[in-house]
């Protein structure tokens, strides 16, 4: 049974930083590309960042969040991470990592199998 789960989440000033971790198991965590997606109240879930297989291909990230979060696994440990500096109230949002094994680097919601349950992030201002 293939499980992602996500820590990290919480209450953050507008301009800290915050590092979000999903954990996987029940898969070849190597074999699967991975992306973080956020999802605000009342708001479509949207991309935020994409890291290939091997994190050889260079990371895609939304145009919101380029400059200020990095994307970044380690098969070792069956993690990805979301570093999240200078933070915004408007990225406050639950954030979900997702895997998928089709594509590179995928940014689309229907191209991932697997989820995880969601980490609550709020930026106060």
């Amino acid at each position: 049974q293939v499980e992602l789960v996500e820590s990290g989440g919480g209450l953050v000033q507008a301009g800290g930083s915050m590092r979000l971790s999903c954990a996987a198991s029940g898969l070849i965590f190597s074999t699967y590309s991975m992306g973080w997606f956020r999802q605000a109240p009342g708001k479509e879930r949207e991309f935020v960042a994409a890291i290939s297989w091997s994190g050889g291909s260079t990371p895609y990230y939304a145009d919101s969040v380029k400059g200020r979060f990095t994307i970044s696994r380690d098969n070792a440990k069956n993690t990805v991470y979301l570093q999240m500096n200078s933070l915004k109230p408007e990225d406050t949002a639950v954030y979900y990592c997702a895997a998928e094994r089709r594509y590179s680097i995928a940014t689309l919601t229907k191209n991932y199998d697997y989820w995880g349950q969601g980490t609550q992030v709020t930026v106060s201002s």
